[in-house]
């Protein structure tokens, strides 16, 4: 989901105590740039740990598995809940906390990654190069002026994106009482609307660049830029579980 760090609530709290320096947008841009690194390389790591030995299909899985891909995936998963909750309260310890949240969210990203192109080979790097073109054109959209993030777009993206959240609480739930979701099928149905997920979280970035921009012409604190880029890290993260899971359900189908 799009990040509940851009909140107002969460940076008129920062400016309650004493700081050093301002928020700046090219330095929240650096951030992001170190902390999309910093989960980048653990990812890469665990990828080189399983790939080599482990094969392709059901032998593949089997073996990274057996060998531990799931305590890595859990573990980056909880990491990562518990640092960006401490860093909802504690906004100053944001240096601290986003290179560790960055780091476990690595972790998760490798490791369910490499259960996908495990089973769709290939498809990660796709899924990956997606993604990327689609934040630079979304960055280029606003800068250039196409996209704004106007009060009747900005009213209409959280609508959605609180469906959204609620249409992923709903499949979870009908999950723990053993009822499969068509959402996890390849039919049009569910094609159509894993596309549709992925455009409201495309369009979600339309929002964060203009609420970063905001707080920055405001006076935000410096370490808010490390906030600033965890919260734009999270809606790419978003991103590209939608476009991974899309792009599954496409290959599914030939």
């Amino acid at each position: 989901m799009s990040s509940p760090f851009l909140s107002d609530k969460a940076f008129d709290g920062s400016r309650v105590a004493s700081y050093d320096g301002e928020m700046t947008v090219s330095g929240t841009v650096n951030k992001t740039i170190t902390l999309f690194l910093m989960m980048i390389i653990p990812a890469a790591i665990l990828w080189l740990k399983f790939d080599v030995q482990g094969g392709e299909g059901a032998e593949g899985l089997s073996y990274a598995f057996n060998n531990g891909l799931s305590g890595y995936m859990w573990g980056g998963l909880i990491v990562g809940f518990i640092a960006s909750l401490v860093m909802m309260f504690k906004q100053a310890w944001a240096p601290y906390l986003a290179p560790v949240y960055a780091a476990a969210e690595g972790l998760f990203l490798g490791a369910v990654s490499l259960v996908f192109n495990t089973m769709y080979d290939g498809i990660v790097m796709n899924a990956i190069g997606i993604t990327l073109l689609i934040f630079a054109g979304m960055l280029l959209a606003y800068r250039s002026g196409l996209l704004r993030a106007t009060p009747m777009f900005t009213k209409v993206i959280m609508f959605a994106t609180m469906g959204v959240g609620l249409f992923y609480l709903i499949t979870m739930i009908m999950g723990m009482f053993g009822v499969e979701s068509f959402y996890y099928g390849s039919s049009p149905l569910s094609i159509g609307i894993s596309a549709l997920i992925a455009g409201i979280a495309a369009f979600n970035l339309i929002m964060d660049f203009d609420f970063i921009e905001k707080q920055s012409a405001a006076g935000a604190p410096k370490y808010m830029e490390w906030f600033a880029g965890v919260a734009l890290l999270m809606t790419l993260v978003w991103l590209y579980f939608e476009i991974l899971r899309l792009l599954a359900k496409l290959q599914s189908r030939d």
